[in-house]
């Protein structure tokens, strides 16, 4: 008899980084159980437009408060544990960790362990200006022993202006590609070996196949993370 696999719970924010995130967890899942099964999944968002407005005024608690609601939602209807593929929010987790209802499968330490087994040291970080200028990820980097590379001021503005202008809207255009893979070379120039894709829209456009330098796909690695901890 088939045992149930444990129930995932998304916490959403943008639509693209979540439908992604549920996407590849749908599509993978029969890799490891056969057929077209999938464990069970729910999803949880607030407005996107709640959450931008609370970043931009760096209300760092009520971003909290829009993720423990949305944990709570989950865990009332069954969900076992929670991922949230939002890379940014995740700079208002300790705010509620105590608060948890369920256990929560941080995106940063998927990332970084994943990082260390591929045998990479150094990482050039890309996301939002919130998220790159943020500890989200050298904290988790540094335990594993990694080291980082931020991009400069210039860049950090431009990327975020792509991520929340353009990617998290669905544009996804030729002039974001070419400056994604120049910034990716210039982390590369920087010593980088590996680059992480920080924000959970940015693998829509850059990927191994156009990147100057190997990428760590954060929505798609916190998606397969999934996928372990459910049928663990």
């Amino acid at each position: 008899m088939r045992s149930m696999p444990r129930h995932i719970g998304i916490v959403g924010c943008s639509a693209e980084g979540a439908a992604l995130c549920y996407r590849t967890i749908c599509l993978e899942s029969p890799l490891r159980m056969g057929g077209h099964h999938h464990p069970q999944i729910s999803l949880h968002t607030h407005s996107l437009g709640d959450y931008v407005r609370c970043i931009q005024s760096e209300d760092w608690a009520s971003v909290a408060e829009l993720m423990l609601d949305s944990a709570n939602k989950l865990a009332a209807i069954g969900a076992d544990f929670l991922i949230c593929p939002d890379n940014t929010i995740h700079q208002a987790l300790p705010r509620i960790a105590a608060r948890l209802p369920l256990p929560w499968l941080h995106i940063g330490e998927v990332v970084a362990r994943e990082a260390s087994r591929r045998g990479f040291r150094t990482l050039g970080l890309t996301g939002t200006r919130t998220l790159v200028e943020s500890e989200v990820y050298p904290e988790q980097l540094a335990l594993q022993g990694l080291h980082y590379q931020r991009p400069d001021a210039a860049a950090r503005a431009e990327l975020d202006r792509i991520i929340v202008e353009e990617l998290v809207r669905g544009v996804f255009g030729a002039t974001a590609v070419t400056f994604m893979q120049e910034l990716i070379g210039r982390l590369q120039a920087a010593g980088c070996d590996a680059v992480v894709l920080g924000c959970t829209e940015i693998p829509l456009i850059i990927h191994d196949g156009n990147s100057p330098l190997p990428t760590l796909d954060s929505t798609r690695l916190l998606a397969r993370a999934a996928i372990a901890k459910a049928l663990a």
